[in-house]
């Protein structure tokens, strides 16, 4: 119902906003008639992000959806060399993922993966009886802005796999859940490396790029 577009269609910037629904976007286009070419019918996840300003440099805001935040957060990782900084209203639950640092119950993948490329800001949270209606969930506001990192000194599609799976088993140590990334079980000595013995929320970032490096020197295809 444009209730973030009012507030920031009159700061003048250029402005595009993205709606899958179509009777929002006939509101939409009711609302703010001046704003029409800047409103774009579509599936955020389906979209090609680099044609939205013309490969531009662009801010990403939303109250997002709760049901995909995660995937959006995963797509602005995709498209992190155009997106600075992203801000909005999330899950509480999922604020806190977010946020959270290594050794807390919250750490895992998204805690890894976004950390690993922005500064992340747990900025406040919204109490549900602020909502008509108010949902059965705490919500929260995150800034999350980009940080110095181009590259990540690892094998990047191995980290992210690495992460996956380790936090898809996040009980276990990890000298358990890492043969799954193997197609043969790996030499003995590949489980002397002491973070065997550790959970991967124990694990700070650069120590899983450590991991991947090492890992690397076993999967040597993955080099």
């Amino acid at each position: 119902m444009g209730v973030m577009t009012q507030y920031i269609y009159p700061k003048g910037r250029e402005f595009k906003v993205v709606e899958i629904d179509r009777e929002s976007v006939a509101y939409l286009n009711e609302a703010f008639p001046k704003l029409r070419e800047g409103i774009i019918s579509a599936d955020f996840l389906r979209m090609d992000l680099a044609e939205v300003f013309g490969g531009r440099h662009f801010v990403l805001t939303g109250n997002y959806p709760y049901d995909i935040s995660s995937q959006i957060f995963f797509k602005m990782l995709d498209n992190r060399d155009l997106i600075p900084c992203c801000t909005g209203m999330i899950q509480h639950e999922v604020a806190q993922r977010i946020a959270a640092a290594p050794g807390s119950k919250a750490y895992g993948i998204l805690s890894v993966m976004i950390q690993a490329y922005y500064d992340v800001e747990y900025l406040f949270m919204v109490d549900e009886h602020v909502f008509n209606p108010p949902p059965k969930v705490k919500s929260a506001v995150i800034r999350m802005t980009r940080n110095s990192t181009a590259h990540l000194d690892c094998n990047e599609k191995l980290f992210k796999t690495l992460v996956k799976s380790l936090f898809g088993q996040r009980r276990k140590m990890i000298r358990v859940s890492i043969k799954q990334l193997f197609s043969e079980p790996p030499a003995p000595d590949f489980f002397n490396h002491p973070f065997m013995t550790k959970r991967p929320e124990q694990l700070t970032i650069q120590q899983f790029v450590e991991l991947t490096n090492y890992l690397c020197d076993y999967i040597p295809q993955q080099k």
